[in-house]
């Protein structure tokens, strides 16, 4: 699934939330646009991405005194729930590719 970390995320919700660790984000959709550790408001990192599809997505952690880098119920923000959709289909395809590469080496 293709994306962008160009994304005007003006009027964007929360719509869910799921688990994973920072480094595994940086993994799947690069550099975060702001942060880590950019102490804000309310948010110390966040990811604008905008799908290929048109569906714009954030991921950001909310009201931590730090950016979290271990597992962590990272939020997602969006104009609809296909934003959570989105992002959970990136980090499946990222996952079932890692199981898939781990047998291919597990074969040899």
């Amino acid at each position: 699934m293709k994306f962008t970390n160009q994304a005007d995320s003006n009027m964007t919700s929360l719509k869910g939330e799921f688990q994973i660790t920072y480094a595994e984000l940086v993994e799947i959709f690069g550099a975060p646009d702001h942060g880590p550790h950019d102490l804000g408001d309310k948010v110390t990192c966040e990811w604008k991405l905008k799908f290929e599809d048109g569906t714009v997505a954030t991921i950001y952690d909310w009201k931590m005194n730090d950016t979290p880098m271990r597992e962590y119920a990272w939020h997602i923000g969006g104009h609809s729930m296909a934003a959570v959709d989105r992002v959970i289909d990136c980090v499946d395809m990222h996952r079932n590719q890692l199981v898939r590469m781990i047998r291919e080496h597990q074969t040899v």
